[in-house]
């Protein structure tokens, strides 16, 4: 395949990858909103509380974007800030006890389809599947890293 069709065939293949919706059913969560859920959730089981700046950092948006998402997501009653005890400066982002449960019933569909798919698939495909992507991902980081150094600029 010549290189202008490998650069349309990946942007293609991504763009249909992430319009994916693992997310079905009822319960009505952007796959944002999902992660950002996700990351509450995680600091929550270690016993800790997170900023929306951080939030911004792992989901890889704005601070400005989490604001919004937050302000949308506390509007609907699954999530609300509190401020910390020791900095007025600092809120945490913090699960109202009912989104766990919204939380979990999303997790329990999105799992119950990801398994329906890879049974369809086939295991051993969808883990090699998995394997090629990690692959590729690691390889275009090393020539994208590789491309900056040598240019000095971004592309």
């Amino acid at each position: 395949m010549e290189n202008g069709k490998y650069l349309s065939k990946l942007i293609l293949t991504v763009k249909f990858m992430e319009g994916l919706n693992v997310l079905p059913g009822s319960v009505n969560l952007s796959q944002t909103e999902f992660r950002l859920i996700r990351e509450i959730v995680m600091e929550r089981e270690a016993g800790n509380k997170i900023i929306s700046s951080e939030l911004a950092r792992r989901l890889n948006v704005t601070r400005s974007a989490v604001s919004q998402l937050v302000t949308k997501l506390e509007n609907r009653g699954i999530v609300k800030r509190t401020a910390s005890p020791t900095d007025r400066k600092i809120f945490y982002v913090v699960l109202t006890e009912s989104s766990l449960s919204v939380f979990q019933q999303q997790c329990e569909e999105a799992n119950k389809l990801i398994n329906r798919v890879v049974e369809e698939f086939g295991k051993e495909k969808a883990d090699q599947l998995i394997s090629l992507c990690e692959e590729f991902a690691d390889v275009f980081e090393k020539v994208r890293g590789e491309n900056r150094n040598s240019k000095g600029k971004n592309f």
